[in-house]
């Protein structure tokens, strides 16, 4: 199995052993970038700037420990977020 495949259906900042989405839960799947594939709850609403966006901390991200990925909820399908480049 390859990191892509692993990472699919699991939940943003989750613990490693335990990734699965919860019940009662709501999520958003994050499309394209570093973390495509993996859920970010959305229950109580995304931590988000005005912008619109998220930031989202990954090592695995353009610039390495200490960057973030930026996502955006889609216009017309608010349950996906898409990736919007990275930063340090």
């Amino acid at each position: 199995m390859d990191e892509t495949e692993f990472m699919k259906g699991r939940v943003y900042g989750a613990d490693h052993e335990d990734a699965s989405p919860r019940p009662g839960r709501v999520y958003a799947e994050l499309v394209g970038g570093p973390l495509d594939g993996l859920l970010l709850d959305v229950t109580d609403g995304p931590p988000r700037p005005a912008a619109g966006s998220v930031a989202l901390p990954t090592e695995i991200g353009r610039h390495g420990p200490g960057g973030r990925a930026l996502y955006a909820p889609r216009a017309l399908d608010p349950s996906r977020f898409d990736w919007q480049g990275d930063i340090p």
